[in-house]
């Protein structure tokens, strides 16, 4: 079987605060809400403007960092696979998510000095 690919690098701004919550086993995981935006100009000469939302979701230390360290509106790097989850309501109907599972995050917000080394993660 030919070796596929699954990748997905977005930049954006959260529009929502990350929420972090912990799965039985007490692994860390966050989801927030992610808006993308372009812009194009029509043959007519009309500027347009469309937004895509993603739910984005990050596990373990990323997701302990997306909690910590970003907030509604935050302009971000993020680069992860697309997942599809499907589950069954209690009336029995089947419902699907589509959602991006982030392995890497950069903040890309410009901060003060003084919130840098308030903020500093050690590795």
């Amino acid at each position: 079987m030919a070796r596929g690919l699954n990748k997905i690098i977005l930049i954006g701004n959260l529009g929502r605060d990350p929420e972090l919550r912990y799965t039985p086993s007490g692994k860390p995981i966050a989801s927030f809400s992610l808006a993308t935006s372009r812009s194009w100009v029509t043959p007519e000469g009309e500027k347009k403007d469309a937004t895509e939302w993603f739910n984005v979701v990050a596990w373990g230390n990323l997701a302990e960092i997306c909690s910590r360290r970003l907030k509604k509106g935050s302009k971000v790097y993020i680069e992860g696979h697309l997942q599809t989850r499907a589950w069954d309501d209690p009336e029995g109907h089947r419902h699907y998510r589509t959602e991006v599972v982030a392995n890497e995050m950069i903040i890309l917000d410009e901060e003060s000095p003084e919130e840098e080394e308030e903020d500093e993660i050690p590795f």
